[in-house]
């Protein structure tokens, strides 16, 4: 399958819908070949990633489509101009909002696991807000939806902060309990919703959004 779908569209930037359990770029080995770029380059052969999802993670992703877009989202990102919003349901009772701050770097013996790390782990930021009211549904566990800014951009980082915080994602096979994946067993609730960026032509911001399918 190499359909996609595009959220958003102009002569320097693209925006498209990752599905959960698809590779944001090629891996190694010929089983890991299709991803969401493989499949956006077919249709836009100068397409370049500016920016990853992990493969469980669903939702929004950009592409520059000329090498000065590719630069400039690049800059953007780096100078944190680029803001990004994420939702997802986690396990437990979560209300209000906060900051998590804690250091994290990868857990080598246990790739592709990461971990928090406060002597050798990198400083890693993620502002949460919990949605108040309550939430109707048959899942077997109590939840919560939250949103989830994060400042820094490191690997697995909205994942291991939620479970740092004692409220792992539901469905995350690397993170949660066993209660909490077998309550989405087939995929963990997190979705990109929000991305924000410097449109390159005008100047202005343009914010891009997706719906959050659970």
């Amino acid at each position: 399958m190499n359909r996609f779908e595009i959220i958003y569209m102009d002569k320097d930037v693209l925006a498209v819908e990752k599905p959960a359990w698809l590779l944001s770029v090629p891996g190694r080995g010929a089983d890991k070949q299709d991803s969401l770029t493989t499949r956006v380059q077919k249709t836009y052969p100068n397409a370049a990633v500016v920016h990853r999802l992990d493969w469980a993670t669903s939702g929004i992703m950009l592409f520059g489509l000329n090498k000065n877009s590719q630069r400039e989202l690049n800059f953007q990102f780096s100078q944190r101009q680029i803001h990004k919003t994420y939702t997802a349901l986690v396990s437990g009772h979560l209300g209000g909002q906060g900051e998590i701050e804690v250091p994290m770097r990868c857990d080598w013996e246990n790739r592709p696991r990461q971990m928090v790390d406060f002597i050798q782990g990198k400083a890693s930021t993620t502002h949460w807000k919990a949605w108040p009211q309550r939430l109707q549904s048959t899942m077997p566990i109590p939840f919560s939806r939250v949103k989830l800014h994060p400042v820094t951009g490191r690997s697995h980082q909205l994942r291991i902060h939620m479970a740092f915080l004692g409220h792992p994602i539901i469905g995350d096979r690397l993170y949660a309990s066993a209660a909490a994946v077998q309550a989405s067993p087939q995929r963990m609730c997190l979705h990109a919703t929000q991305i924000c960026f410097i449109q390159i032509a005008s100047g202005k911001q343009v914010c891009v959004n997706s719906s959050s399918p659970f």
